[in-house]
């Protein structure tokens, strides 16, 4: 999925278990004073230690992309972390999200700031440091083969993983998921939904996840069509959520598109129809976006911002504890 960037808002299925120590978020700005709220709540349905965040390119904002590493803190944090998978020129599947080097690879020779994943083989990619972009405390790291990742899932069955589908046959992607048993800790996402219904034939124990980015009216299309075929192969469905700023469609009194009540429409239908309802709401830090976006009605979150997310759920559902 694409980077979403920081906005500033001024006048906002199988469990990842939060932790206990998660980073509080203090609120931006305060949330407009109209409601909108759907019919389905989140908290009505899911426990708390059930609900899902989705830790968008590994861990987010909080380490360099698609490295073990970085795995490995969205696993501790108690989300799901997102690989981004492509093939190398040797046929190698690794964790890399760009088209080429250029922004991840600091340092990288003029020869290679054009290239990508599919132009070098997987010793030649091992010599890349991803890392250092990010700074020195992550200097040194690799890319990762997804193998590798498998391998750390295995037995692990709390230990789940996105796969987010840019370069890779699908076949090649499905053996090597089934020789390492991590099936059903799999979720496959993509934008393209013919691939999801190819993925579950492959691979049906596993999960799939549509993502729908655009302008309110890019999604209410995009809707139509996986309607139109019953939502085939589809168990999980994101919407890109965009602040004022990031998007032109925003409507007057809506804090963000698409409008709230657009998602608590959706909200209600695919609540019906089993069908995970998550958003990314692209460069959110304010705690008061995602109390909105969760009285509307949605039901996960994938995120830039991990620890915010998580304390921002923490908090919506401890509002409606009872009183000892």
């Amino acid at each position: 999925m694409k980077r979403c960037r920081l906005v500033t808002f001024f006048p906002f299925i199988a469990a990842a278990v939060l932790p206990a120590g998660a980073f509080p978020a203090k609120a931006e700005s305060p949330a407009p004073a109209a409601t909108v709220k759907s019919s389905w709540n989140v908290r009505d349905h899911v426990p708390l230690q059930d609900f899902i965040i989705q830790s968008h390119r590994s861990a987010g904002e909080l380490a360099e992309e698609n490295t073990l590493e970085a795995f490995e803190l969205g696993w501790s944090l108690g989300t799901i972390p997102e690989a981004d998978v492509r093939t190398t020129k040797d046929g190698v599947i690794v964790a890399f999200h760009d088209n080429d080097f250029s922004r991840v690879v600091k340092d990288v020779p003029d020869g290679l700031k054009k290239k990508g994943v599919a132009d070098v083989g997987y010793e030649d990619l091992m010599h890349l440091d991803v890392g250092s972009w990010k700074g020195d405390a992550f200097k040194g790291r690799r890319v990762c083969r997804m193998k590798n990742i498998y391998e750390r899932m295995a037995g692990h069955p709390e230990r789940r993983l996105y796969l987010d589908f840019k370069n890779v046959d699908l076949r090649q992607l499905g053996a090597e998921i089934k020789a390492a048993g991590v099936e059903k800790q799999v979720i496959l996402a993509s934008s393209k939904h013919p691939i999801l219904r190819e993925w579950r034939e492959l691979v049906p124990e596993s999960g799939t996840l549509l993502w729908i980015s655009g302008t309110q009216e890019d999604k209410r299309k995009a809707m139509e069509a996986a309607r139109a075929t019953g939502f085939a192969g589809i168990t999980q469905i994101q919407i890109h959520v965009r602040l004022p700023g990031d998007a032109k469609d925003v409507q007057p009194g809506e804090p963000f598109s698409p409008s709230r009540a657009f998602l608590a429409e959706l909200s209600s239908e695919l609540a019906r129809r089993g069908i995970l309802f998550q958003t990314l709401p692209c460069g959110v830090t304010d705690p008061a976006i995602y109390q909105q976006l969760l009285d509307a009605g949605l039901a996960s979150f994938a995120t830039d911002h991990p620890k915010v997310t998580v304390e921002a759920v923490r908090s919506y559902y401890e509002a409606v504890k009872p009183k000892p």
